[in-house]
């Protein structure tokens, strides 16, 4: 079942939120489901939620950028799941009127990997979520998607080409520096990859969601050296967790992934 609660368009001028329950889908968005998928050898199961939005639209990564919005994921409401893990494909970058912005445009799949409670029972998915979809405006849209879960189900493949555009592993290829600013911290990591044309780092804590700023980068011979800037809601400087930091390099060369970034020497 599908239900759009609220649309709150920014750029449209409507007064009141709309009903897309009982009316059109709002600007953008063709289709929200949950893809059914498949029950795992463990008692699992791989689903997936899945965004259809009309040519030219976009939506959103993790982690956004300066002009993104954010998107929240909210699975309390499910019945016999324990945990739900989320396959984020590797996005792209937009550029468009001096701003970067990370994505995925016209569809968005994004994985789950869910663990039941008790695996001999079905299991209830309801994943309450926040996104943003922009095109030449902007829309926020929340919504309420929700599936039963049973049977052995079978293989997707969207859910597959999905899960293999996850980046990449690459543990230990990265060095990290980290100083006080004014209003947070600058993170620099020196990052031992080849060179590649159109590279891009982008940096998360994995537990801490904040703001972090564009990331810059330069090319040091077979160091790619990248930095950016967190900020908390605190605007103060903080002792930040290298272990938990999370860089993701994209470039034509494929999409990697790196968990922690300890100290440079």
């Amino acid at each position: 079942m599908t239900r759009i609660l609220t649309l709150l368009p920014l750029c449209l001028g409507l007064a009141h939120p709309l009903a897309a329950q009982e009316g059109p889908l709002p600007p953008g968005l063709e289709q929200a489901e949950v893809l059914q998928g498949w029950r795992t050898p463990e008692g699992g199961r791989v689903a997936a939620l899945k965004i259809a939005l009309d040519p030219g639209w976009k939506t959103y990564w993790r982690v956004p950028g300066d002009a993104g919005v954010p998107p929240e994921l909210d699975f309390a409401g499910s019945q016999n799941v324990a945990d739900v893990q989320v396959i984020w494909p590797a996005p792209e970058v937009f550029d468009a009127n001096g701003m970067r912005t990370v994505g995925y445009h016209d569809a968005l799949v994004l994985p789950l990997q869910i663990t039941p409670t008790d695996p001999s029972q079905p299991m209830h998915l309801a994943a309450d979520v926040d996104m943003g979809i922009c095109h030449e405006i902007c829309v926020p849209v929340q919504l309420d998607l929700q599936a039963d879960l049973s049977g052995p189900g079978a293989p997707d493949a969207e859910i597959r080409a999905a899960m293999a555009a996850e980046p990449a592993p690459r543990p230990g290829i990265a060095h990290c520096s980290v100083e006080p600013i004014r209003d947070g911290v600058r993170v620099q990591a020196a990052i031992d990859l080849p060179p590649s044309p159109d590279e891009v780092a982008l940096f998360e804590l994995r537990s801490t969601p904040m703001w972090v700023s564009e990331p810059q980068a330069h090319r040091e011979g077979g160091q790619l050296i990248a930095s950016a800037e967190f900020v908390p809601d605190s605007g103060q400087p903080f002792d930040l967790d290298q272990s938990d930091l999370r860089i993701t390099v994209l470039s034509a060369a494929g999409a990697f992934e790196i968990d922690g970034c300890p100290r440079a020497d």
